[in-house]
């Protein structure tokens, strides 16, 4: 038998003018059916960055995620969860089921022995977080999938490194919606078993792996031998290049529905 949890609690409910609403909230449900918690981390930047944000408020810190990555969560059947920056992401990990690691700023390059030379952007705070985050989710076997940047921190978390600039796969000029290349799997790879033989994706990246990491395959490159996808061989984390989130097929992707099975 699964385990259940039944609540069967007497809520008092504070009202206006010193009433008291009194409600019972009366649920049992399975473990197992309980959607499993998915958490994304996203950056942070200043308040002034924000177009209508009040001049008072400018120079405080607020956390940014782009919602698509938790509309594809949601049509998977999972719960988003938004992880903030400033605490300690050992303490996420143990209470998250699986974890979306989402695309952003480029990886300071100093995180795999590099100095910069193409890389933008960099954000220190949002790299340490996310190593960690691997680092427990490794330990502790929390499935994980990487997107864009989350491929390439893979990669780096691994003992990878990364090309800085590559601009023929940048396409920001196009509907992040549009299709530009296929990529093509090795069927033997969960990516391959995910996806197929091939698959037609976006591109918005201007950053790919050069080094693959330890305990790392690749599961798909793009036509000109680029590396699109991998997967570690000792644990449930793999990652794509490009942006599932972004594309018409979201709502049915295989990878959000593998991270929401595998989170189970």
């Amino acid at each position: 038998m699964p385990a259940t949890k039944k609540l069967n609690d007497r809520i008092m409910l504070p009202r206006p003018y010193g009433r008291t609403l009194i409600t019972t909230w009366t649920t049992t449900a399975t473990l197992r059916d309980m959607k499993p918690l998915i958490g994304l981390p996203g950056s942070q930047t200043l308040a002034a960055n924000l177009s209508g944000n009040l001049p008072v408020l400018d120079t405080h810190k607020i956390d940014v995620y782009y919602s698509l990555y938790a509309r594809a969560v949601v049509d998977a059947g999972g719960l988003p969860v938004h992880l903030p920056l400033d605490v300690d992401p050992r303490e996420f990990v143990e209470r998250l089921d699986g974890i979306l690691l989402t695309g952003g700023a480029d990886i300071n390059p100093s995180q795999y022995g590099h100095k910069v030379d193409g890389s933008v952007d960099i954000d220190d705070l949002r790299d340490e977080l996310e190593l960690q985050l691997l680092d427990g989710a490794i330990e502790l076997n929390v499935p994980v999938l990487g997107i864009c940047r989350g491929l390439q921190v893979i990669n780096v978390h691994a003992g990878g490194t990364l090309h800085q600039h590559v601009p023929s796969h940048t396409f920001h000029d196009d509907d992040g919606s549009a299709t530009v290349h296929e990529v093509n799997f090795e069927l033997a790879t969960t990516l391959g078993g995910i996806y197929g033989a091939r698959h037609d994706v976006n591109s918005l990246h201007h950053q790919s792996i050069d080094v693959v990491g330890d305990n790392l395959v690749v599961a798909g490159r793009s036509p000109d031998g680029s590396i699109e996808a991998i997967e570690r061989s000792d644990s449930p984390v793999i990652a794509v290049q490009w942006h599932p989130e972004m594309l018409p097929t979201r709502p049915t992707d295989p990878v959000f529905r593998w991270l929401v099975e595998a989170s189970t």
